[in-house]
């Protein structure tokens, strides 16, 4: 018998000739061959890197700015120029995945994204670091979304859900390790080495992909000379558009400022003309009728949830342990190393729950951890650090690594094969989206929050109130003793920063109690979903 009978043997009445274009045998009992499963590990390991580039710089961003001699508004697009060409990349490389094979798109991105890292450590001026950057970010979002359909060609439905919970550990580790990881490069080689540290790894990972890949799917180069360039054009304005404003909304008070408006405005009527053109053209740069399929739909919306915790909790705790705790980046990330070793012993934990629990229970019950991991930070101080943040991180690595692999894996279960390399970027899109809105979203809070504590304590905290000047006294004293020249003007210094200190800290902890409750109320997402049943083999449902 064949390699090919399993597959149409498991797939359903009908299925055959569509999968039998599909890695033969891959719904089999024997696993699939060496060669093809070092390939699709190095995919992951170069997703990995792509992932992981975002979060080691910008623990180091301070540092480009001196080596470069650029303002904090000029380094800002260290990052902006990075995310902004990744987003525009990620939906597209469905198309280009179909257009020139998994193998052939993959390598060049992996070769594309290591000579620029090359070329971002070579930088002399911040306008050669912002146009590098770009590149990198671009040809690294190549490299994200192509593991969702590799994963399925290489080992079919069958062992999809064993698979899905790796490729969902490496995508919540990178976020999670990457400041601290990035701190420790800049401070021990320098800056330049948060980007040559991609080099040799770039390199085995285009040389593996190229030599273990080959043969998985079929390219399609016609597709290249139908590419719909006005469609091209419509996305890349709306998600660039759309990606700074959510970067620079809320340090630019958002409609107050003029950029902010009109970039709104261009991107809006952008995502509109992209929508209708995408629906209308007869080969659409991105398929939006994937969207069709319920549980891709919802578990997108779900993705684009949680992605707000898996970016903004690993953004808004190094800032509260920076800015109030004082911490360096290493004792930072050995605070939040405990969700990531969470990550690593929840991974066969969630493995072994989807052989013998629905998806989605798990997912809500991975949503249900997050969202009280959340809510107990609420109650935060200043004097928090790792005993009082070991739990919740706990909980949030657990929380995050089965919801995440299960909602995925549910999402994709239901749909068609021929879909999921337009789906994965689609995916990843949505996930990336809600990480964006989820900075924007905290950022616009903490300073809500800010100012409206400043005010309401500022009211309270004023000379001639009895507990005011009593703490201005016994300040004033110790400074005196201590030898200093103006003992009163340091006593009314250190009484401004333990205000400030203290509207930073009620700041904090009013964001994570709206993040706790946001996570509180999506939990009823996952059980809304439908069962992860395999699909045909056909048009998206």
């Amino acid at each position: 018998m064949s390699e090919a009978t399993p597959a149409a043997a498991t797939a359903g009445p009908g299925a055959a000739p569509a999968e039998e274009k599909w890695y033969p045998g891959y719904d089999g009992p024997l696993w699939p061959p060496a060669r093809l499963l070092v390939g699709f590990f190095l995919m992951v390991f170069g997703m990995f890197m792509a992932v992981l580039d975002i979060q080691i710089v910008a623990a180091s961003i301070g540092d480009i700015q001196a080596g470069l001699a650029a303002s904090p508004d000029e380094a800002s697009w260290v990052q902006g120029s990075y995310l902004i060409a990744e987003i525009i990349m990620i939906p597209l490389s469905g198309y280009l995945s179909r257009a020139l094979s998994t193998r052939v798109m993959f390598s060049l991105a992996a070769t594309g994204f290591t000579l620029a890292s090359i070329l971002c450590a070579t930088a002399t001026t911040m306008e050669e670091m912002i146009i590098y950057r770009a590149l990198q970010g671009f040809l690294g979002g190549g490299m994200i979304p192509s593991i969702y359909s590799s994963m399925m060609m290489v080992f079919g439905r069958t062992r999809q859900k064993s698979m899905m919970v790796a490729v969902s550990l490496v995508v919540t580790m990178a976020p999670t390790i990457g400041p601290t990881l990035g701190g420790w490069i800049s401070d021990a080689f320098g800056w330049h080495w948060l980007f040559l540290v991609n080099v040799i790894p770039g390199i085995i990972v285009a040389t593996g992909v190229w030599l273990c890949v080959e043969g998985l799917d079929k390219p399609d180069y016609s597709l290249l000379k139908r590419i719909d360039v006005a469609g091209l054009a419509l996305m890349a304005v709306f998600l660039g558009c759309l990606e700074y404003v959510l970067e620079e909304g809320a340090k630019d008070q958002w409609f107050e400022d003029s950029h902010i408006f009109w970039l709104s405005v261009i991107s809006t009527v952008a995502g509109v003309g992209f929508i209708v053109r995408t629906l209308t053209v007869k080969e659409p740069i991105v398929n939006l009728r994937i969207f069709g399929n319920y549980n891709f739909t919802m578990g997108s919306i779900l993705g684009a949830l949680v992605g707000i915790g898996l970016f903004g909790l690993v953004y808004i705790f190094p800032l509260f342990l920076g800015r109030v705790a004082g911490l360096s980046s290493m004792q930072i990330g050995g605070i939040l190393s405990v969700s990531g070793m969470a990550m690593i012993a929840g991974a066969p934990l969630t493995g072994f729950l989807q052989k013998h629990l629905d998806l989605r229970a798990i997912s809500a019950i991975g949503v249900l951890m997050l969202a009280y991991a959340t809510w107990m930070t609420h109650t935060l101080t200043a004097e928090w650090r790792f005993h009082e943040l070991v739990i919740p991180q706990l909980l949030r690595g657990f929380g995050l690594i089965m919801c995440l692999s299960a909602v995925s894996s549910v999402s994709f279960g239901t749909l068609p094969l021929d879909k999921i390399k337009d789906a994965g970027g689609l995916y990843t899109l949505c996930r990336n989206l809600g990480g964006a809105f989820g900075l924007a979203f905290i950022n616009t809070v903490l300073q809500w929050r800010e100012n409206f504590h400043w005010s309401r304590l500022g009211e309270q905290v004023s000379r001639g109130r009895p507990e005011v000047d009593a703490w201005l006294s016994g300040a004033e004293q110790r400074m005196m003793d201590a030898g200093l020249a103006d003992p009163s003007g340091a006593a009314i210094k250190q009484l401004g920063l333990l205000f400030q200190r203290e509207v930073t800290v009620m700041s904090y902890a009013d964001c994570l109690a709206l993040l706790g409750a946001m996570f509180f109320a999506v939990v009823i997402i996952p059980l809304l979903l439908k069962s992860g049943r395999n699909a045909p083999a056909g048009d998206a449902h």
